[in-house]
């Protein structure tokens, strides 16, 4: 549960150890240094209530007041929005265009075959290549830029991290030459509202 100092209101997170888009989301609720409670949920187990806030009893769901979201992209959208401060998302179209067409590459590319059931073990490895590929080829991006787009952390970083954070338990190892995206994925990690985003389960992966 995050308690900063600066509270502005409480929220409830259904969340779980090791999900990746719950991750994703409590790295925004941090990085906006929100108050927010969590519920960890056991999907053997699962809360009487999940159903009747998200209809396919999956988390992330975030309930503010009246309101439940559930998907990670919608929720953490949200928060952008209602919480301005820092912006994560970009004022112009054209930039937060670009920076919604990542966060959908993202989840079609990797997350949805790598995290969702469903997909085997040859499309999985297709994506884990894909996405060594990928990582190795941002390197140049990386020496001109801090973050994905531009200097200035956005939404799709922190999409985004949660999945740099399990590439051992993935088993995909970045080269030495791309040396700029490991530097960029030790910034990222090395962020205090990152490192509080990380549930024990989290932390034991790397």
């Amino acid at each position: 549960m995050a308690t900063p100092s600066n509270k502005k209101t409480l929220m409830t997170l259904y969340s779980a150890a090791d999900c990746v888009y719950a991750h994703r989301v409590r790295f925004v609720l941090e990085e906006k240094a929100m108050e927010y409670q969590t519920v960890n949920v056991d999907f053997s187990n699962r809360p009487e209530d999940l159903a009747d806030l998200n209809p396919y009893s999956e988390v992330p769901v975030l309930v503010d007041r009246e309101l439940a979201l559930h998907e990670s992209v919608l929720i953490m959208e949200y928060l952008d929005e209602r919480f301005p401060h820092p912006p994560l998302i970009p004022v112009d179209p054209i930039s937060r265009a670009r920076v919604r067409l990542g966060l959908h590459r993202f989840d079609r590319d990797w997350f949805d075959i790598l995290f969702r059931p469903g997909h085997g073990e040859t499309e999985k490895q297709r994506a884990r290549d894909e996405l060594r590929s990928t990582l190795s080829t941002l390197s140049s991006l990386f020496t001109r830029q801090r973050f994905l787009f531009g200097d200035e952390l956005s939404i799709a970083d922190c999409a985004l991290a949660p999945l740099l954070w399990r590439l051992p338990v993935l088993g995909v190892e970045l080269p030495k030459g791309a040396k700029a995206t490991l530097d960029y994925m030790d910034q990222i990690f090395g962020m205090e509202s990152f490192r509080r985003s990380l549930t024990p389960a989290e932390k034991a992966m790397r």
